[in-house]
């Protein structure tokens, strides 16, 4: 009896170790991805809050994803080091039995598109977000249950200067991904990428699936449904983003967001006539024209003035209505000509609030953060 109980035990000790290191792989790959753009699982988060009516939590909904991606490849660290275990499998325990819940939810009740699990490397339905959850869950639940027993808190001095190096480094990745740009771009305008021709390719792929836009309509509360065509929904003071999904017979997709790209100024659309602009089209995207940073502005008007040395075109991208033909100064250089962008499609583009964009010949080839803006 004595040597089939240690030969359980030794048995077990070997499935948790397995379970451990699969789980800690998972979290240090998720929480990496997700930690190098924060905008997006900021994003994500958003999208969460307005489909739970918790909209008044919006204001720290950045602060919230970088620490959520930041404890997260920390955990994961700490776990395939063996840094204090129970308090690790604690936290991987509990998180894991809130995001099954909340998968299921999205999946079911409350439809939320993507739930961003792997950032923009690996994109999930919410089906496939939920059995990824019931894969993990067991994993942590049989290592929680074997180092229970252990001491929470009992750090030795090893361990407390693992933790402080891990801590500084994840959450290092999620500050410095914010103040610039995300180290490696995952995203559909990345550098390097002809948006015209990326938009050609992403529709015969989609072919006869159809693409619908929720919007909410920010004076009465209620959701509107728009196809990808109608662009009524193109008013940032009106209309706030809710979801993309695609029709029933194909929304076990996640439909391609470079479809969702369009300029447009008080008359209409001028995506195409921008995007076949010969040369260098500097393109300054602005969220807020009246809350740049002096700055900031100073680092624009260096852009204007080196596309007029160039004479090449320079634009203002922003998500605020165009009713007219708009003009703004930066910093008391020549008029920029201003256009309307979505502000969701904007962040995709560019993770910044105020930054730059070069299109040469129609082609990505400079993607800024107005802090990096030199010339």
């Amino acid at each position: 009896m004595a040597t089939v109980s240690m030969r359980t035990r030794r048995w077990f000790r070997m499935l948790t170790h397995v379970c451990r290191v699969i789980f800690a792989l998972t979290f240090i790959f998720s929480g990496a991805v997700k930690s190098m753009d924060p905008w997006g699982t900021a994003l994500n988060v958003n999208n969460y809050l307005v489909t739970y009516g918790l909209e008044f939590f919006k204001p720290i909904a950045m602060i919230f994803s970088i620490w959520l991606c930041g404890a997260e490849l920390m955990m994961g660290c700490m776990l395939l080091f063996k840094v204090r275990i129970r308090m690790c499998s604690t936290f991987g325990f509990g998180s894991m039995i809130f995001f099954t819940i909340l998968t299921l939810f999205s999946a079911t009740f409350m439809p939320v598109e993507d739930c961003g699990c792997f950032g923009e490397v690996i994109k999930l339905t919410p089906w496939q977000s939920f059995l990824k959850n019931l894969c993990l869950l067991p994993l942590i639940t049989i290592v929680w249950w074997r180092y229970r027993p252990d001491r929470m808190f009992a750090f030795s001095r090893l361990e407390f200067t693992l933790a402080c190096l891990f801590c500084t480094f994840s959450m290092g990745v999620g500050i410095y991904s914010y103040m610039h740009l995300p180290p490696i771009d995952l995203l559909p305008y990345k550098e390097g990428t002809n948006i015209a021709q990326a938009m050609i390719e992403a529709r015969e792929q989609k072919s006869d699936s159809e693409v619908v836009l929720v919007y909410r309509n920010r004076r009465t509360g209620k959701l509107r449904e728009f196809s990808i065509d109608d662009k009524a929904w193109h008013n940032e003071n009106k209309w706030e983003w809710v979801d993309t999904r695609v029709s029933e017979s194909t929304k076990d997709r996640v439909e391609p967001m470079i479809l969702e790209f369009y300029i447009a100024d008080h008359q209409g659309d001028v995506t195409d006539s921008l995007l076949s602009v010969k040369g260098n089209l500097y393109m300054l995207c602005v969220t807020n024209r009246d809350k740049i940073s002096k700055r900031c502005e100073q680092r624009l008007r260096t852009v204007v003035e080196r596309a007029t040395e160039e004479q090449a075109a320079v634009i203002c991208l922003t998500p605020e209505p165009i009713t007219r033909p708009t003009y703004h100064s930066f910093a008391d250089s020549e008029p920029v000509r201003c256009y309307n962008i979505d502000s969701k499609t904007m962040k995709t583009m560019l993770r910044a609030n105020t930054g730059l964009v070069v299109l040469t010949d129609g082609i990505i080839t400079r993607k800024e953060n107005c802090r990096d803006i030199e010339f």
